[in-house]
């Protein structure tokens, strides 16, 4: 039986101490602050990120890692016997780092098949509860078909909602993808987001407050859940934590959920939807 490794970038999310658990390797995108380079949740972590964010004349641009950082990855993982990889990665509608990955995977030569892409359609613990589920599955020794079968399942049953403080960030970063109408809206407007089955940013609809907007992720969440239990909610803050908590308590206050946690979005993540954020992943399977 072949043994599964899987690898992430960083724009997942993940913990150190569950990736360290879960023996997952993460390829690091990068953070500029004018002339200062950064690799995400490597050399600058969150806080550190919001922190800098206050503070930098600069507005942060983000960069994807080269081909070659995938390879290096990818090659080291395969000099042990028996081994495929299976490399899941942000949106390809959001960034080039899944087409780095890919590229990577046709460089292998001796090892073309070995390394499994994956388009995750998503981001941050979009990403990262599949990469979690994957590597749970890889350590119970499942194999790569039925990891990948497993993320295909849970792609279908998994919902995404986020609020942002403002559209700038999206904007800025050029990630609005189909919110840009919304740009500019009315002082007090929340659109709430998500991301579509291509894993572009989409606006659901737009409300006014953020009571409002919390009760209508509440209604929309009724509708996809429709009577099933929520197997995994994470709650996603961008140094926010009394939103996060907030919105935690009105959907555990609604829904029967199994299991839920909380996750900081990171560096790049945090670039691109702006300080405030908050977002709910739910799996419901």
């Amino acid at each position: 039986m072949k043994s599964i490794r899987i690898v992430t970038d960083s724009t997942a999310d993940i913990p150190l101490s569950v990736r360290q658990e879960l023996n997952i390797e993460m390829v690091p995108l990068k953070i500029h602050f004018g002339s200062d380079d950064y690799l995400d949740a490597v050399t600058l972590q969150s806080e550190q990120f919001y922190d800098k964010l206050k503070t930098s004349s600069h507005f942060p641009k983000t960069s994807q890692p080269s081909p070659a950082e995938f390879l290096d990855v990818y090659q080291k993982l395969l000099e042990e016997p028996d081994t495929e990889v299976i490399s899941i990665h942000l949106s390809a509608a959001l960034s080039g780092t899944y087409q780095s990955a890919l590229l990577a995977s046709t460089m292998l030569e001796e090892s073309v098949g070995s390394v499994h892409v994956v388009d995750s359609r998503s981001a941050s613990y979009g990403i990262g509860a599949l990469v979690v589920a994957a590597a749970k599955a890889a350590k119970a020794g499942q194999s790569a078909e039925q990891i990948l079968q497993l993320i295909q399942t849970m792609r279908a049953n998994f919902y995404i909602y986020f609020l942002v403080d403002t559209l700038e960030f999206l904007h800025k970063g050029g990630r609005i993808g189909k919110a840009s109408a919304l740009f500019g809206s009315l002082l007090n407007i929340k659109p709430i987001l998500s991301l579509d089955n291509a894993g572009e940013v989409t606006a659901i609809e737009k409300v006014r407050g953020h009571k409002k907007a919390i009760a209508r992720i509440l209604e929309l969440l009724g509708v996809e859940v429709a009577g099933r239990s929520i197997q995994t909610l994470h709650i996603a803050h961008a140094n926010n934590l009394e939103g996060a908590e907030q919105l935690r308590e009105v959907i555990m206050q609604n829904f029967t959920v199994e299991h839920v946690d909380y996750i900081t979005l990171g560096p790049v993540i945090g670039a691109h939807a702006g300080p405030g954020t908050i977002a709910a992943f739910v799996s419901t399977v």
